[in-house]
């Protein structure tokens, strides 16, 4: 089967606003890739005047948060690292267990690489108190804050729109809708690996050997 990749635009963001925007995207792709009938609950971001669509499933919402909880420990322990989270569509399949093997096959037909660049936010109060400045360093820096804030909340718009015109130009590799229990096709979410920065790799590894990412499902 055709597997669709989409590489999102990446977002350059701090720290503390690293669950919001997660949600708003991890959000946004589930919701369009949502079965059957859903309770659209329309959620506003507290760090951004945007708001998007979440399916108003309590298990797919508990699921999304466990990824984000873990993501964001991942980042603590790796400080000032470009990394990935992805969002995998598959289909299960039945296969005969093999001598390595009994899991049932996935078949990954949409992925989704969403691309984070996690900036180390410096505290106002690391400047030493010696220094003299003819601007006063707390309003620069909010200034500094506001410009800066100002450009992720376009980028975010801008991978919403991505996400939208993805899923509105390709739909040909789209299975068939599955008879399984869920409010979206049976997905995955994918983070770096604790003990291996090297996400791509690490993924690739767990797709060819277990196959046994953490399901979203």
């Amino acid at each position: 089967m055709n597997c669709e990749v989409c590489h999102l635009k990446e977002l350059e963001v701090e720290q503390f606003e690293i669950r919001e925007v997660l949600r708003c995207i991890l959000h946004t792709i589930a919701f369009h890739r949502a079965l059957g009938l859903v309770r659209p609950k329309d959620i506003d971001l507290e760090l951004f005047d945007i708001t998007y669509v979440q399916c108003g499933d309590a298990e797919l919402e508990k699921k999304i948060e466990e990824k984000i909880d873990q993501f964001i420990g991942w980042v603590e322990k790796h400080p000032n690292k470009k990394s990935q989270i992805c969002l995998s569509f598959y289909e299960i399949k039945n296969k005969q267990p093999t001598w390595f093997s009994n899991k049932i096959e996935r078949s990954y037909w949409e992925q989704w690489y969403i691309n984070l660049n996690v900036a180390h936010s410096k505290p106002h109060s690391s400047k030493s108190h010696h220094t003299k400045l003819h601007v006063d360093p707390g309003e620069s820096a909010l200034e500094e804050r506001n410009v800066r804030r100002a450009a992720l909340e376009a980028s975010l718009r801008e991978v919403l729109f991505q996400i939208i015109k993805f899923v509105n130009e390709k739909k040909d590799h789209i299975p068939p809708v599955p008879n399984l229990e869920g409010v979206t096709f049976p997905c995955e979410i994918t983070i770096p690996s604790s003990s291996d920065s090297s996400f791509g790799m690490d993924m690739f590894k767990r797709m060819l050997q277990t196959g046994h990412p953490t399901m979203l499902s």
